[in-house]
């Protein structure tokens, strides 16, 4: 079991993981599927554990959102998460899984984040039924491109599930439907302009709580595209408050 926000601890175990990866296969399977790859169960059951119990603390800092004919949820931003989760912290800021997407990925090195975007690092929780979102891309508004990660945390549900349309490298290309059961440990990485994704409704008594955290290659963002991506999170996912500067602090 991790002790909170040991990064040492969640490091060594990361590379573990890491080291029985084959790399080779997972970077040519990535490339062929236009940017996309699913790497089952590969966090550890201890990095999972700790940010299971984070994500039971943060429960009353769950924001509902509602995007009529789009999505319904409930999310966490990053600022709630650098002041209450130092483990889910410690994961997104880990030297070893950034140097391993770097490998996977490949071309342009990924950066973390700015201090400022509640996205960079969030909790998604589907915990009502109808819980969803629609097909969409994880558009960057960086100047740069924009990697998401998803890592399953919770998955007590046999409906909701993420949809994955795969556009693979062939000639013509071929798109392939992926559905994908976020079971603890599964984790999912992506170039956010290129996959077009969803997640079906989930059913009575469900439960699923999702991570995701957010690469870019460039960390730069134009002022118009800063409104719109502020714009987006406070009304799809965080709320209005979360760029107060009370949300931030808090």
């Amino acid at each position: 079991m991790l002790t909170a926000g040991s990064r040492a601890e969640l490091e060594g175990c990361l590379l573990t993981a890491i080291e029985r990866a084959d790399l080779t296969f997972l970077h040519r399977l990535y490339g062929e599927q236009n940017e996309f790859v699913r790497l089952e169960r590969f966090i550890p059951q201890p990095v999972i554990e700790q940010c299971v119990r984070e994500v039971e603390l943060l429960e009353g800092d769950v924001h509902r959102n509602y995007v009529p004919g789009h999505k319904q949820g409930g999310s966490v931003s990053y600022y709630m998460i650098r002041q209450k989760a130092p483990g889910i912290l410690a994961l997104y800021h880990s030297e070893a899984l950034r140097s391993f997407l770097n490998q996977l990925i490949g071309g342009e090195r990924i950066e973390w984040c700015p201090e400022d975007d509640p996205h960079s690092c969030a909790l998604y929780y589907y915990t009502k039924p109808g819980d969803h979102i629609g097909f969409h891309y994880d558009t960057s508004y960086y100047k740069g491109a924009r990697y998401t990660v998803l890592i399953g945390l919770v998955e007590q549900s046999e409906h909701c599930r993420l949809v994955a349309r795969v556009r693979k490298g062939t000639a013509p290309p071929e798109i392939i439907e992926t559905r994908i059961a976020m079971e603890p440990g599964t984790m999912v990485v992506f170039n956010g302009d290129k996959l077009w994704h969803a997640v079906t409704p989930l059913g009575a008594h469900g439960r699923r709580v999702v991570l995701t955290l957010q690469y870019v290659t460039d960390r730069r963002m134009g002022p118009l595209n800063k409104l719109f991506s502020n714009m987006k999170d406070a009304f799809a996912y965080f709320g209005p408050a979360v760029f107060m500067p009370w949300g931030k602090s808090r």
